[in-house]
């Protein structure tokens, strides 16, 4: 038999990874990447030069490079994965740092491959609701216009919901980007119940016949259990409109928060299953690497990153071009193989 299911359909975000895209354009993405990530990749890379200028490989060496790349936050598994890549075969032997960025690169993506994923719309749901959630700050409302325009851009009709009922500055903004993209904009006053409104926003897209609903939520701060608890009912209502739905819950996360990112991940996972994330904000820290560890605790699929304040700095997640940026690799270089160096015969 032939089957006729819908094929999910991967939401276009500029260059998606799986997409051809032509080698200008990969250039131009990889600069952008490069300048927005500028913060992180010159903390990393001036903290290895400094740790192997000069130096034999031992074990003060090895807990220097340790020390680095767990103040870079890139988690303690990830940082020990590394200094064994390094340490191994090379005990007493000078070491060039741009051979020990090129093994940070390698060992980077090994762990953010198994993230790397497009935001897919299950063809079988119309409209396909995505929730947007996040504390005060990540760059939510930001995120869901770049999304929606870029939606919009690939012949997708979009309904925005402006749930974050606490600001009228979130309503105003999801309102400027709906009259932008041309994308109705389901609104109430500031204080309103952000439940109903999600219930509202769904009615509004099944009456025009949208393929998306993206439905923005206040900043929870996720340690207040009363606030969790009023975004739990915001699920409940949807599954009373759709009981399929939230098909896509999008956590999105400021990379400034640095450790906290964490914890967040683990709270609004537990509370709205989390299906994806977007990290926002890597241009203003130097810890980018906190989206490595978030990786290798979470697991969770990462749909894009924020690398600076432009429409075009929201970018596909391309887990071997964030290892070679924050690692200070162009984009002509390849991480090196972790394996340690052939001897010559003597």
């Amino acid at each position: 038999m032939t089957d006729t299911s819908p094929t999910p359909q991967i939401i276009d975000l500029g260059a998606n990874a799986t997409a051809p895209v032509d080698e200008p354009e990969k250039k131009g993405l990889f600069k952008r990447l490069r300048e927005g990530l500028s913060r992180s990749t010159s903390s990393m890379t001036t903290g290895i030069a400094s740790v192997f200028t000069k130096r034999k490989l031992d074990g003060t060496t090895i807990d220097d490079l340790e020390d680095l790349l767990i103040q870079a936050d890139l988690g303690v598994e990830t940082a020990t994965a590394i200094t064994d890549a390094v340490s191994d075969g090379r005990y007493d032997k000078e070491v060039d740092e741009a051979e020990v960025r090129a093994i940070v690169a390698s060992e980077v993506a090994k762990v953010l491959e198994p993230v790397q994923a497009p935001l897919l719309l299950d063809g079988t749901h119309k409209p396909h609701i995505i929730l947007v959630v996040g504390v005060n700050g990540a760059g939510k409302t930001t995120t869901i216009g770049k999304l929606a325009k870029k939606m919009s851009a690939a012949g997708k009709s979009v309904v925005l919901g402006a749930g974050d009922t606490f600001r009228a500055a979130a309503i105003d903004q999801l309102k400027i980007w709906g009259d932008r993209i041309g994308a109705p904009v389901v609104a109430r006053e500031v204080g309103a119940d952000s439940a109903g409104l999600a219930f509202d926003t769904i009615t509004k897209a099944e009456e025009v016949g949208a393929d998306i609903v993206m439905i923005d939520t206040a900043g929870r701060l996720q340690n207040k259990s009363e606030l969790m608890s009023e975004l739990e009912k915001v699920v409940r209502v949807i599954r009373k409109r759709n009981d399929s739905a939230p098909h896509s819950v999008l956590l999105v996360l400021d990379a400034t928060t640095g450790q906290n990112a964490l914890n967040q991940v683990d709270v609004f996972t537990k509370t709205v299953g989390v299906t994806g994330l977007v990290m926002t904000k890597l241009d203003g820290t130097a810890r980018g690497g906190i989206l490595v560890a978030i990786a290798q605790k979470s697991g969770l699929p990462v749909h894009a990153i924020g690398v600076g304040e432009g429409e075009d700095d929201l970018q596909p997640f391309v887990a071997q071009n964030f290892a070679r940026a924050i690692a200070g690799l162009d984009d002509t270089e390849t991480a090196t193989n972790t394996s340690a160096p052939t001897e010559s015969p003597s």
